[in-house]
């Protein structure tokens, strides 16, 4: 063979390979052993969480899409806001971690509710325990108020059938589950059945304040250009996320921010998969700790994360006082920080991220 031949031969080998490579980076990960292999041990933190208490989180959609934050990958804690921020930034892969093994728990059920709906009318129908239209497919263009005055009038669905519906749509996640745990999901579904759009955030063992928000506040609320930007605001946005989480894209994973090892894995999934992080939602979570003195360890964690230049913290600040740029009937308010500003390049934190929280 000539030295042509021999070049040739090694260079479609070298593509093949590379090809190769790229394939097994962006191949279907396993949904139920990442979670397990990503995962920390169950933490404590004493709120049921099933929905926010931020009025403000759809406020700083419009300065991500100005700041190009797209693509990449996505992080976030808590409840369901994070499929708005989802539906915003278009990631390729998303992580909800949370110190809270419930959070888990309940993000299973909202893919299992994806699961059965077509439609985001059939998701919120699915999510209050009521009967869906049978014309479904009608309302794919409705406006997020008309959807909402439907479901609060809908009928009660059959709920012996909506929660063998439910527990066949949680065995397909393939994530074991203990009759403890489908009782624990079961008690969450029941809460939203119970309380429909009205349901707010809760703490253990105190009522919620008088300015939480109700799902259906966060539902048809707008953004900072007045557009309505919950994920179920429009059908285009329901769908993506819908798509993100029937390719199991969508990874809860039990872990403190601060912690040893579930953000470190997460980075190293990442740079395996040759992707790097472009929006990082940490709702509150950094004002407990610095709070505990562990903030030097999530910045020494954020720093081992691949990001993008662009890649943005997206945080909510609860304060007694009202900030300039805050609606009036706002209780957070929410914020967009370069991830490189947070981290520094010398002591791991930016002092002037520290002062936030003074």
């Amino acid at each position: 063979m000539g030295i042509p031949k021999i070049r040739t031969t090694l260079l479609k080998a070298a593509t093949l390979l590379a090809l190769a490579s790229v394939c097994l980076a962006q191949a279907p990960l396993p949904f139920a052993q990442t979670i397990a292999r990503l995962s920390e041990p169950n933490g404590y933190f004493d709120t049921d969480n099933l929905i926010s208490n931020e009025s403000s989180y759809l406020q700083v959609i419009p300065d991500l899409a100005r700041r190009g934050v797209h693509g990449g990958a996505y992080i976030g804690v808590g409840p369901d806001q994070n499929f708005s921020y989802i539906a915003a930034t278009r990631p390729a892969i998303a992580f909800i971690i949370d110190i809270r093994r419930d959070n888990e728990l309940l993000h299973l059920l909202f893919k299992a509710f994806f699961k059965e709906s077509r439609t985001r009318v059939d998701y919120l129908c699915l999510l209050v325990g009521r009967t869906p239209p049978p014309d479904a497919d009608a309302w794919r263009d409705a406006t997020i108020d008309r959807i909402a005055k439907y479901v609060n009038e809908a009928k009660p669905a059959q709920p012996a059938a909506l929660r063998a519906r439910i527990e066949r749509a949680l065995k397909d996640t393939g994530v074991p589950l203990s009759d403890q745990d489908l009782k624990t999901i079961a008690g969450f579904h029941e809460q939203f059945i119970a309380s429909g759009l009205s349901l707010q955030f809760r703490s253990t063992g105190r009522p919620p304040q008088w300015n939480y928000p109700t799902y259906r506040d966060m539902l048809v609320d707008t953004d900072s250009s007045g557009k309505q930007s919950n994920f179920l605001a429009s059908e285009e946005a329901f769908q993506f996320v819908k798509g993100l989480e029937g390719r199991d894209l969508v990874i809860p994973v039990v872990g403190d921010l601060a912690g040893p090892s579930a953000l470190a894995s997460i980075g190293k999934l990442l740079a395996s998969r040759g992707e790097r992080l472009t929006a990082f939602y940490t709702s509150n979570v950094e004002f407990y700790l610095y709070r505990e003195d562990t903030f030097q360890k999530f910045a020494a964690n954020l720093r081992q994360l691949p990001h993008a230049p662009n890649a943005v913290i997206i945080r909510s600040i609860f304060q007694r006082f009202s900030p300039a740029g805050r609606r009036p009937k706002d209780n957070s308010t929410s914020e967009l920080q370069s991830i490189d500003e947070l981290i520094g390049t010398s002591r791991g934190v930016n002092p002037r991220a520290a002062r936030r929280w003074d």
